[in-house]
């Protein structure tokens, strides 16, 4: 066949069928000598140690699926989106097989710069916090093993796969690259929304036509991205709505956002404290024993020894508020920086100290908002041959206008309130609890 990647070892093996390992559910994975030595190396191996969704699996006990097992689906993912774009003469005249070698790569490694928590750390936006995506380039360096498999096993330099992952260069082909990896209908959400589904237990994330959606790949009209035929329009509504309902019903679940606020409270107080170079080099199983004993004895042990013990103590939702229910308080308080919601949790604190005339510790109020950056939003053109014309899905598509554009943070994540269980029967029994928090924001700003 008269493919322009036919030779590339990965994708011969996807078309024959050999040299496979299988992953959930029932996917085989090209497994040639020269991903092997990648997946080897100490540091990708790492990531066999590291779960995909963090505290999902106390409210799923399922999701304990790991970034090992969901590296090795986005590079699969990557195989399957390079050979049906490879049919594209575009795509085909602007990556060539070195470039197109360089996205597999990117795709194993993609999370490879991951540490335990991590996206949870990176939404609090601390200072001294690096994006995964930037601490990849630890484990890149030259000295390291992963490097030295890159260029004697693929001819590829660390500093390409850097540049996909960390943008460096700004050309047509590289945007092109990078939107396989990191956009609408990136390979890396193509793998998360199915596996973090599959594994939850719940169909959300798996309600849409992944291979109706991959044959209608093609470059949009600039030359820089990713569109999408008119045939896939209603894989791609499914694909929007199935995004939706998982950050709804799994990553937004309010226990879930317990745990993690928990977490994230405990962490603020205590990360300057800790090494982060080495600290997020370590597996999760490590990272938990240096947290729990960094907490020990301060405020931040039962919040830690809540979520980490073998006796689970989460914290209770007392109020909740949604942008379309209560934006007067939505608005005051999400996308805003995780120090002032500490202080407004700590000013909630005094407050019902007052009104309970009992001792209500700094940390038994935890504030959880929405993070000061928003989710990308779901912007792919689709492509009509009958008119030969490429437009917006979201103008095509009243479904994709209302859940993807029009702010899906504000549809999806709402700001909530939690107390420690031995203080919230009294904060719902307060009539008035709304107006203390909103007071205890406001004499903050």
């Amino acid at each position: 066949m008269n493919h322009p990647y036919v030779e590339i070892p990965e994708l011969s093996n996807l078309q024959s069928g050999s040299g496979l390992v299988r992953i959930p559910h029932q996917q085989d994975v090209p497994f040639t000598p020269r991903i092997r030595a990648l997946v080897d190396t100490t540091e990708f191996r790492r990531l066999s140690h590291i779960t995909q969704l963090g505290f999902t699996a106390l409210v799923y006990p399922g999701a304990t699926h790991t970034r090992f097992e969901h590296a090795l689906g986005v590079y699969k993912n990557a195989l399957q989106y390079l050979w049906q774009l490879g049919k594209d003469p575009r795509f085909a005249a602007t990556i060539d097989v070195h470039a197109a070698e360089v996205l597999i790569v990117a795709a194993l490694l993609h999370d490879l710069g991951h540490w335990p928590f991590c996206h949870l750390i990176e939404d609090m936006s601390l200072e001294g916090i690096p994006r995964h995506e930037s601490f990849a380039r630890e484990f890149l360096s030259d000295g390291h093993e992963l490097a030295e498999v890159l260029r004697s096993e693929w001819g590829i330099e660390p500093e390409e796969v850097l540049d996909i992952l960390v943008p460096r260069s700004d050309t047509a082909e590289m945007r092109l690259v990078r939107s396989i990896l990191s956009g609408p209908i990136d390979i890396d959400k193509m793998d998360y929304l199915d596996r973090d589904s599959l594994h939850a237990g719940v169909p959300y994330g798996r309600n849409f036509d992944k291979n109706r959606l991959i044959h209608s790949l093609m470059v949009n009209e600039a030359g820089d991205g990713l569109a999408i035929g008119s045939k896939g329009k209603t894989a791609a509504e499914l694909m929007v709505f199935a995004r939706y309902v998982m950050f709804s019903e799994v990553y937004w679940h309010h226990a879930v956002r317990s745990a993690s606020t928990m977490f994230a409270r405990a962490f603020y107080h205590l990360y300057q404290q800790l090494d982060l170079s080495e600290y997020f080099k370590l597996t999760e199983a490590d990272s938990i024993s240096v947290l729990r004993e960094q907490a020990k004895g301060t405020l931040c042990e039962r919040l830690v020894e809540g979520i980490f013990s073998t006796k689970r103590t989460l914290y209770k939702r007392v109020a909740e508020f949604s942008f379309y229910e209560s934006s007067d308080v939505f608005e005051l308080i999400a996308h805003q920086p995780v120090a002032s919601l500490v202080q407004w949790s700590e000013n909630l604190a005094q407050r019902l100290s007052h009104r309970f005339n009992q001792t209500v510790s700094s940390t038994d109020i935890l504030i959880d908002a929405p993070p000061t950056h928003r989710e990308v939003e779901f912007n792919v053109e689709i492509y009509s041959a009958r008119d030969m014309k490429y437009q917006p899905l979201h103008v095509v598509s009243p479904v994709v206008d209302t859940l993807a554009q029009k702010q899906f943070d504000d549809f999806v994540k709402r700001v909530r309130v939690f107390a420690h269980p031995n203080i919230a029967p009294q904060c719902l029994e307060m009539q008035d609890f709304q107006k203390l928090l909103v007071q205890s924001v406001k004499d903050s700003l």
